[in-house]
């Protein structure tokens, strides 16, 4: 499974496709895949039966997964796309750090 450097709570960018511009929170991750759910991006239509959570039915409208090649880190400072790096601090601890402005991205 490889290793993914965004995760569930990040803030992104979408850098590619139809929502380029567009940015969300990480929803989740499908490592396997490579691919995540952003909120308010890549939004689909379900036509969907009555049940449970929809009593009525109807057209459903939700997020649908994009890959994670589309999407960078929003970077801490400025919102703007950002590369990831990885540093150890003082303690020891090893962190993430936006790669333009040089801010630890907290999780």
């Amino acid at each position: 499974m490889p290793k993914l450097q965004i995760k569930k709570g990040d803030k992104v960018v979408v850098i590619a496709g139809k929502d380029k511009g567009k940015t969300g929170r990480v929803l989740k991750v499908f490592p396997k895949k490579q691919r995540l759910i952003v909120e308010g991006v890549g939004m689909i239509k379900r036509h969907t039966k009555p049940n449970a959570a929809y009593p009525d039915g109807g057209i459903i409208e939700r997020e649908a997964s994009i890959h994670i090649s589309n999407v960078q880190l929003a970077d801490p400072r400025t919102d703007k796309p950002t590369r990831i790096g990885f540093k150890f601090l003082e303690d020891g601890t090893k962190v993430r750090y936006a790669k333009k402005s040089g801010e630890v991205i907290e999780q």
